[in-house]
């Protein structure tokens, strides 16, 4: 095959274009990923250079702030959140910052007792007498003296007694007023602690479930504000005796937080003791772990004691948030067993800067990670988003432009299938007359038929052959002209029944038995503007398709139908009928069934597109009602009135 030929043959034409355009194109894509690659790697690295620079000076600054608070402790004028506090040590007492932070603390001075003998009297009466009365007026006495000591335990004494004698509620009456002396120290426990809890036991026995629960509720609650000074036995403690009463009331975060705080302060106290001993470190900053949360502990002694700043990760947050943001950065902080004590997720997968402890100087390993996108990011993601939108672009071109042409390359391939099927079919049609016509020439020029009945026969025979030739090129010429649109339609105002009782009887005299063309009428007929001829064909191409594919023996019914002014011309046969998906189909050009095809039915496949263009020009429509094996019904539906127009 010839190189030009090849190259425009239509099956190849998909193969050159994916040559010549997606393998191109392809290549191009590839190479434009490759070098945004490149240049995402080259800004990684930029990023992680501005981070690391970024952690160093973070890392400066933290140790900065840090060391100016180991200096001295007791300098921090800052609000302090609810998980941070400042405790100093001294020889006598412990101090805290703000007051009621610490919930129990890890050293108490001995406490003050009242005089000696002072409750002699009373405990007399009381134990050994029985004189409940009597004691109760001694003790109520001794709960008016001035010196809170003596009042908290006469108090004591005197709700002990109104329980004995059996005044109950005058009992709760003196533990309200034991309550109100908060923390002076009865026995080494603050009076206000063993009212509320002397209340709650007597409501127990009481039976008083209501008052029970608001007076355990209050009893935690003054522990969990560190009311009153107490150390770490007596909090668990009484801790434990209110939750008792509430029924094991659940722990907060925020509890957990002040017990963690309170678990540190008790590790500092030891750590002050081993200073006093010579053995600790005068000063220094930690992170300790305590009830699973880490805790950070900075101190300083002196010969005035030990000052110390407890904090957890809110203070941090709080206070030196500032120090990350101004960078653009987000700050994770971990103890030196792992444990997170701040943590700010960044996204996965983005950068990040280490800096341990010991590198540091920090108590903590110190994380810098990219708060947000920085110029260069952002000016990577708008490369890419431009290079992904221009790779669309051309994908989009792509795929267009390859179904363009493959839908172009089938329509052209089906379109040369149906011309050469057409070239056959026309072919066979043109060849059927030209065998007879030469076959009854031969015989009339021979002078072999001597009989003159016989002759008249063979020369109509001859004629019919001729007309049929006639019709065939006349079908072939004006298919190339209603094509073309060069076609000129000549109305006139026609009577139906003539018009088309014409075309039947002429019909009928091309058509040999056994076919029977039965034609019928509804009623008056209005008459139509339309073309003689054409309309004839229309219907002459009707007929000729029923007698084709109608079985011997079978009658092609023509009725006729006014309708809204309008007239119907409906063809009936019955034979092979049209399948539903191909009733659409046949009107296109040489387009033939697939049930004439598999019968062997000789056909141009041009005749129903000639008849749907001829009744278009009428400005009416073509109608199919078919079932296969049930024949079909071609209806010629023409409107009212006409126009001449040129097709």
């Amino acid at each position: 095959m010839p190189f030009r030929q090849w190259l425009h043959a239509p099956s190849r034409s998909l193969a050159l274009f994916v040559v010549a355009t997606v393998v191109p194109a392809a290549a191009v894509a590839w190479l434009s990923w490759r070098l945004l690659e490149q240049d995402r790697a080259l800004e990684d690295q930029r990023v992680q250079e501005r981070l690391e620079h970024v952690a160093d000076l973070v890392a400066a600054e933290l140790d900065r702030r840090l060391s100016a608070i180991e200096a001295d402790p007791l300098a921090l004028n800052a609000q302090l959140p609810d998980d941070a506090l400042v405790v100093q040590f001294r020889s006598d007492k412990i101090e805290v910052r703000p007051p009621g932070r610490l919930l129990y603390f890890p050293h108490l001075p001995q406490p003050e007792a009242p005089p000696a003998g002072i409750f002699a009297d009373g405990e007399a009466l009381e134990f050994r007498r029985k004189d409940y009365g009597k004691a109760i007026e001694a003790y109520r006495g001794l709960a008016r003296a001035k010196n809170p000591l003596i009042r908290a335990e006469a108090l004591v004494r005197l709700a002990r007694t109104l329980r004995k004698a059996g005044q109950e509620q005058q009992a709760l009456v003196v533990y309200e007023e034991l309550t109100s002396l908060g923390s002076v120290p009865v026995g080494g426990v603050p009076a206000g602690l063993l009212g509320r809890l002397a209340s709650c036991v007597l409501l127990k026995e009481l039976g008083r479930q209501q008052e029970l629960t608001r007076a355990a509720a209050a009893l935690d609650d003054d522990l969990r504000r560190a009311r009153w000074p107490v150390d770490r036995a007596a909090y668990k403690f009484y801790t434990q005796e209110a939750r008792h009463h509430l029924e094991g009331s659940p722990e907060e975060a925020k509890l957990q937080t002040s017990l963690a705080l309170a678990v540190v302060v008790e590790s500092l106290w030891r750590e002050w003791q081993s200073i006093q001993a010579g053995e600790g470190a005068p000063r220094g900053r930690r992170s300790i772990r305590a009830q699973d949360r880490s805790v950070l502990a900075i101190w300083n002694s002196s010969a005035r004691g030990l000052a110390a700043l407890v904090a957890g990760p809110g203070f941090v947050d709080s206070q030196w948030r500032g120090v990350w943001e101004a960078h653009g950065v987000k700050l994770s902080l971990a103890d030196p067993a792992g444990h997170p004590f701040l943590e700010q997720r960044a996204e996965p997968g983005r950068p990040q800067a280490v800096r341990t402890a010991g590198e540091a100087g920090l108590p903590w390993t110190l994380r810098v990670a990219s708060a947000g996108g920085s110029a260069g990011v952002v000016q990577l993601a708008a490369r890419r988003r431009t290079m992904l939108a221009g790779l669309v672009l051309m994908g989009l071109v792509v795929v267009i432009a390859g179904y363009s042409i493959a839908r172009a390359t089938t329509r052209e391939l089906a379109v040369a299938r149906l011309q050469s099927d057409f070239v056959s079919a026309v072919s066979h049609e043109f060849r059927s007359p030209l065998t007879s016509m030469r076959h009854l020439t031969e015989l009339l020029e021979g002078e072999i038929v001597t009989n003159a009945d016989r002759r008249r026969q063979y020369y109509s025979m001859l004629g019919r052959e001729t007309r049929r030739l006639h019709r065939l090129v006349e079908s072939l010429l004006n298919f190339g002209r209603m094509e073309a649109g060069k076609l000129v339609y000549r109305f006139e105002q026609l009577d139906p029944s003539e018009a088309v009782g014409g075309v039947v009887g002429e019909f009928r005299e091309e058509v040999s038995p056994p076919h029977r063309i039965e034609l019928s009428s509804n009623g008056p007929l209005p008459p139509i503007q339309a073309d003689r001829e054409a309309l004839g064909r229309a219907l002459w191409n009707l007929l000729d398709n029923a007698v084709k594919y109608s079985p011997h023996g079978e009658a092609v019914e023509v009725r006729l139908t006014g309708e809204n002014g309008g007239l119907t011309i409906a063809v009936r046969d019955h034979g092979l009928g049209i399948p539903a998906l191909e009733q659409k189909e046949i009107f296109r050009k040489f387009v033939r069934g697939t049930a004439s095809r598999s019968a062997g039915v000789k056909g141009t496949g041009i005749g129903l597109a000639i008849v749907q263009h001829i009744v278009k020009a009428h400005h009416g429509e073509v109608r199919l009602e078919s079932e296969p094996g049930r024949g079909s019904t071609f209806t010629i539906v023409l409107p009212a009135g006409g126009e001449n127009r040129k097709a």
